[in-house]
């Protein structure tokens, strides 16, 4: 399993290095980077930045339907917050739904604590995700998604075995004059076992741990530049915390 698990991470870092050049030139391809300032970063409902504002960069590469990229997640802090870089490759069917398969990875800030070439799934950093969403259309305005831990830094263990978490997220997207808001409700319907020592990567129990609104807009500059902004009210039921998050995108 180790030995697979590796080939698979070798075999996304060489698409997202080599397919760029070996695309034929009918498919439409593009690059773009960018980069988010949060002033917080919360993930479906979880606080994963502490106190801090969160500089959040990215960049990607897409041929057709399908995208590979990087994104991660600074904390401005000196404190020992948790930091992330991750690795994604997607696959988007008929722009309404959208196949994604996401490594992700939490740096330590001291060095050489890190384990980024570790795959023994006992002591790896790495964790992988499978998701699958409906996107919404015009004429149907929700969105669904879910998300599977099937290999790697998952909190839950059961006796030795992987007991991988799972989160569901029902959205509804509109538009109110010149700003866009989303309604969304997410929950993990795995509870962990406590006669088994699960801890749970995002809860102590099935339930909601993610509601919530953002709303979005563009602050217009100059004639030719446009400053994206966005706010966002989030509320943990599960651990009861609230979270107000405001961000501008470069």
């Amino acid at each position: 399993m180790r030995q697979k698990t590796k080939n698979l991470f070798w075999a996304v870092l060489t698409a997202f290095v080599f397919i760029p050049g070996l695309i034929n030139a009918q498919i439409e391809t593009s690059f773009d980077a960018g980069a988010d300032i949060m002033s917080r970063y919360i993930w479906r409902g979880l606080n994963l930045g502490g106190s801090s504002p969160s500089i959040q960069p990215s960049l990607e590469f897409s041929a057709g339907n399908i995208t590979i990229g990087t994104w991660g997640a600074f904390s401005f802090s000196d404190g020992r917050t948790m930091q992330e870089t991750d690795l994604y490759l997607s696959y988007n069917i008929k722009e309404m739904f959208t196949i994604t398969l996401t490594d992700y990875f939490f740096p330590d800030e001291m060095a050489g604590n890190n384990n980024y070439f570790e795959f023994d799934q006992d002591s790896t950093g790495h964790l992988l995700e499978a998701m699958i969403s409906f996107d919404g259309t015009e004429k149907i305005p929700f969105s669904l998604m879910a998300a599977m831990n099937f290999w790697g830094a998952d909190a839950r263990k059961a006796n030795g075995d992987k007991q991988f978490s799972t989160y569901i997220e029902l959205g509804y997207n509109g538009k109110c004059k010149e700003v866009d808001y989303k309604i969304f409700a997410g929950l993990t319907p795995t509870s962990p076992d406590e006669d088994k020592e699960e801890t749970g990567f995002y809860g102590e129990k099935a339930g909601l741990i993610n509601l919530g609104v953002t709303l979005s807009k563009e602050i217009q500059i100059t004639d030719k530049f446009s400053l994206p902004v966005s706010s966002s009210f989030i509320v943990n039921p599960m651990t009861e915390n609230v979270f107000l998050v405001f961000g501008i995108s470069l």
